[in-house]
């Protein structure tokens, strides 16, 4: 079955540093605020914010910032400033870029992040420029260390929990979920006893613009340098590199 951009498998592992040194948390700590404010502070009764939950613990936040976090936003917070905005533009060769940001300005933040794609070898788009590239769906991630079935084992697990796609990618399985089914499948999964790493809504590429060489190392720094940004909270580029 069908895998991903091998941008999708860099990001994962680079999460993994970024949660190591705790840069991760402030982006985090901004998930929860707007989920929270959005759909309440209970996550069992509000899955959004029980899937950052999880990521917040994943990475290993202190229960007490998590609560902080989640109390700014339902007591009115600064939290009420952001808004989720999505970019779209172009890596080198024509890589299709999307990106998923939370700013509390959008002027500031759509200068700096043309100027992110100015500077290396990229242009921010318009609206739908590449969003038809894209599919939303739901992700599930599962360590291959922590699964004791073997993969077509799994595989049977994961599409019998009702997921639509399965593939390993080096040290972890992606399980793929239409976006309303993340919650089922998640649940069902955990249900059969398998550790669940992370899970959420993200967009997945449904054409790749393959590149090696100078250009790929150019385009994988422009995407680096985007997830880098404060106000960035998911990166998407159906870059594949050679």
């Amino acid at each position: 079955m069908s895998g991903h951009s091998k941008w999708a498998t860099t990001k994962r592992q680079k999460a993994k540093v970024d949660a190591a040194r705790g840069k991760v948390f402030s982006k985090v700590a901004r998930e929860l605020m707007v989920a929270a404010r959005e759909g309440g502070p209970n996550p069992d009764a509000n899955f959004r914010l029980k899937i950052v939950v999880d990521k917040a613990k994943s990475v290993n936040m202190p229960a007490e910032n998590i609560k902080r976090a989640i109390e700014r936003a339902t007591g009115g917070g600064d939290s009420a400033a952001f808004e989720e905005v999505i970019y779209e533009g172009y890596g080198p060769a024509g890589v299709a870029v999307l990106l998923e940001v939370m700013t509390d300005n959008r002027n500031r933040t759509a200068a700096e992040i043309r100027h992110i794609f100015d500077r290396n070898g990229g242009s921010l788009g318009a609206t739908g420029c590449v969003a038809w590239m894209f599919k939303r769906k739901g992700q599930v991630i599962l360590n291959v260390e922590d699964v004791k079935q073997s993969e077509d084992d799994l595989m049977m697990l994961a599409l019998d929990a009702g997921a639509e796609d399965f593939s390993r990618e080096e040290d972890q399985y992606v399980v793929l979920t239409a976006p309303e089914g993340l919650e089922k499948v998640r649940g069902n999964l955990i249900k059969q006893g398998l550790k669940v790493a992370d899970a959420e809504l993200t967009y997945i590429p449904t054409t790749s613009t393959e590149l090696g060489g100078d250009k790929a190392e150019q385009a994988m720094r422009l995407l680096e340098l985007l997830e880098d940004h404060d106000d960035v909270q998911g990166v998407h580029a159906n870059l594949d590199v050679k």
